[in-house]
């Protein structure tokens, strides 16, 4: 299988809406990725094989130095075959061609070896705050 990482790819709502929903065993409404993307990703790469997205990660950031990787996602049917470390590769290698020297992931307990030894993130404190009453705790 070859598998093609495009950078900055021209990007169909619905198509990347069905790879996040396989991904993340969700579906719900087609969100506006394109026009999200557009006004505010630094970048994003799409992982293709032959013409079909199987793999996403987009690269969020502050306009100077600090790049933030957001909704890296491969399509099951395709996870355990390096694409995810490559797709973060790639996002980490335009953040920093773009001029930032930082790059940030948040991610589950289960993500942990995937990012830290996988794609070579360091564990560092952090917080979280929910800003929706669906997600805070009583």
């Amino acid at each position: 299988m070859t598998v093609t990482f495009v950078v900055r790819f021209p990007v169909d709502d619905a198509v990347l809406n069905d790879l996040h929903g396989r991904a993340f065993g969700s579906s719900g409404p087609v969100v506006p990725w394109r026009a999200r993307l557009e006004r505010h990703a630094l970048t994003w790469v799409g992982a293709f094989a032959a013409s079909r997205l199987i793999g996403f990660v987009q690269v969020g950031w502050d306009g100077g130095s600090h790049a933030f990787l957001l909704d890296t996602a491969v399509d099951p049917a395709f996870q355990g075959n390096g694409i995810g470390a490559a797709l973060v590769k790639a996002a980490v290698d335009e953040a920093r061609a773009a001029g930032c020297t930082w790059a940030h992931v948040d991610f589950e307990p289960r993500l942990e070896d995937f990012y830290l030894r996988r794609c070579g993130f360091r564990p560092t404190a952090a917080g979280l705050i929910a800003l929706d009453a669906e997600n805070v705790r009583g």
